[in-house]
């Protein structure tokens, strides 16, 4: 049948929101219409292909993709400016660098959650055609029968739980990654989310102490 669309869409409209909150210190200058840019990419991929994903269509897939590209870039610059905020520029409020922080880190699990997402398998149209036999991550789920059905398979908020365990152990759980691409997207998201959270709380206890 394939997996419902309207999960994946409120998380983007949290991301969205999330960056158009940031302070414009750790924003880009053109994040307003970039935020827009976003909300306009999804609109055109939930008018495409609204409801179920059942099937691989390459204008909605080229859509998604183009919309969890353009949110990792935006969070990526704001990353590395909250970064540098706090290296050079001793930052004094503990509790806006907190919540700035956390933003961040949370659109960080959001994005890469997108992104196990999306690539996984070919994505959720060719997983639901199963178009591709060789999973990019392992669920326990997959490894023995006894866990679930056989008639199992993911959907988007497991994908999600995979980044948030791997953004906050620095390292995969439960879920394997087995193919190239999935260890070094991993890779990247543990190396930053251990750089965000090390230099944010470091700070904010710095700044409370």
């Amino acid at each position: 049948m394939g997996e419902h669309r309207w999960p994946v869409a409120l998380v983007v409209v949290l991301v969205i929101t999330l960056q158009y909150l940031l302070p414009h210190k750790l924003a880009l200058s053109f994040q307003t219409p970039i935020c827009f840019v976003e909300g306009a990419l999804l609109i055109a991929v939930m008018l495409v292909n609204p409801k179920r994903i059942s099937e691989h269509i390459v204008s909605a897939r080229a859509l998604g993709v183009l919309l969890i590209a353009t949110m990792t870039l935006s969070n990526t610059a704001s990353a590395i400016k909250l970064i540098d905020a706090i290296i050079t520029k001793g930052v004094t409020d503990a509790r806006g660098l907190l919540a700035s922080g956390g933003s961040i880190w949370l659109t960080n699990v959001v994005v890469f959650g997108l992104w196990y997402w999306e690539l996984d398998r070919g994505g959720p149209g060719k997983r639901a055609q199963a178009i591709h036999p060789f999973p990019d991550f392992m669920f326990p789920q997959m490894s023995d029968p006894l866990y679930a059905p056989r008639t199992w398979h993911p959907n988007f908020f497991d994908y999600l739980y995979t980044s948030f365990t791997n953004a906050s152990a620095f390292s995969p759980t439960d879920v394997m990654p087995l193919t190239r691409w999935s260890k070094m997207l991993m890779l990247v998201q543990s190396t930053t989310a251990l750089l965000m959270v090390g230099l944010v709380f470091a700070r904010a206890v710095n700044i409370l102490h």
